[in-house]
């Protein structure tokens, strides 16, 4: 094991699986068969570490995030394939870093048309346009399609690899419109003198609808062993968590029937009880909104939450677990306790809680 961060002296740290991360991406790659895998890595790749997933992802075809600040940290980790920036640029200054960096930028406004025109004409772009296929958040809509893609056309320094789309309902089990099938059409039909390359599919859409075509695929959640759709385990899709959040037990206390624990008294004893005290709490990343009975796993087995979290701890009731003392260590979320399980239960999804892992949780360890 390598430590990749500082410790503090908290008992509690993020351990990241490379091996794991490795292993998903090849569940991936076996979807895509020979379509080109963009291994996502955003938001500090989910939580995981950038530095670690050029490690894990080396097989990747590509790395695709949102900030340049990410892209200095791939490449100084040394990233040598493309790199696509997924919002592209935001002012004109940043293609000194796209240069630099040697950036493939997606383009998804006329403002970033405007950018591109305004450049040296002996400063290369490589370039994927983004149209808005239903989903209605970014990418050109189909009225600016044709001026978007004529402006750029005029611009010998631009090359266009690819155009893309991002899915809305791949997620879905019985989607609305627009559907995965709908927005592919729509996409097609956008440009139908198009014979490049293209790049739809997200994790839910490589894992739960069949290949489309021969189009780049750009794999996300997946890849850090969680599920891409509600109601649908990772482990149903051959995935292995690759987070396991774990701290340990800095107290126990002996209770005897009608005694409480916690803020609010929530909690109280049906029996006599032991209360183990972890050092975990919500300005740790694990929800306030967790209810009792959450499972945790401690001593070789699961025990269920008793009483609120706190903002540095929560209480978890060992009565039941026999081999745990003070010490002992308590997984939060890993292999024995599915972040999506955790997620399902407070109403959100695993993305939020691996993307939202706080700086204090300082120590990851990446498993070799």
């Amino acid at each position: 094991m390598t430590r990749v961060h500082s410790s503090t002296s908290r008992p509690l740290q993020a351990l990241v699986d490379l091996t794991a991360m490795s292993y998903n991406l090849a569940q991936a790659r076996a979807r895509a068969g020979a379509r080109p895998v963009w291994a996502v890595v955003k938001a500090n790749a989910y939580g995981h570490g950038i530095e670690n997933a050029v490690r894990a992802f080396a097989s990747a075809d590509g790395l695709a995030l949102l900030e340049t600040d990410e892209a200095q940290r791939a490449r100084a980790a040394g990233w040598r394939k493309p790199i696509l920036l997924l919002e592209g640029v935001f002012e004109s200054r940043d293609f000194a870093l796209v240069d630099e960096l040697d950036l493939t930028i997606v383009v998804r406004s006329m403002e970033q048309v405007e950018m591109l025109e305004q450049l040296p004409a002996q400063r290369p772009v490589t370039v994927y346009l983004k149209f808005d296929t239903g989903m209605n958040r970014l990418g050109f809509p189909a009225s600016q399609v044709p001026a978007a893609r004529a402006r750029i056309a005029a611009l010998p320094h631009v090359h266009v690899a690819a155009l893309m789309t991002h899915l809305a309902n791949a997620d879905c089990e019985h989607a609305p419109a627009p559907t995965v099938a709908g927005q592919h059409a729509a996409l097609q039909a956008l440009a139908p003198d198009w014979h490049g390359a293209w790049s739809v599919s997200n994790s839910a859409a490589l894992f739960l609808h069949p290949a489309r075509g021969a189009e780049s695929v750009r794999p996300g959640i997946t890849l850090y062993g969680a599920s891409p759709a509600v109601g649908v385990s990772a482990a149903s899709l051959g995935l292995k968590a690759a987070m396991r959040l774990q701290a340990r037990v800095l107290d126990i206390r002996e209770l005897a029937p009608g005694e409480c624990v916690g803020y609010g008294s929530l909690w109280t004893a049906a029996r006599r009880s032991r209360i183990g005290v972890v050092a975990c709490g919500y300005a740790d990343g694990y929800p306030r909104t967790a209810p009792e009975g959450m499972p945790v796993w401690v001593g070789g087995r699961h025990a269920p939450l008793a009483g609120r979290v706190s903002m540095d701890m929560l209480t978890v009731d060992l009565t039941e677990v026999e081999d745990v003392a003070v010490g002992s260590p308590v997984e939060l979320w890993g292999p024995h306790v599915p972040v999506d399980e955790l997620a399902q239960r407070v109403g959100t999804v695993g993305y939020e809680l691996l993307s939202a892992l706080p700086a204090r949780v300082r120590e990851a360890v990446a498993c070799d």
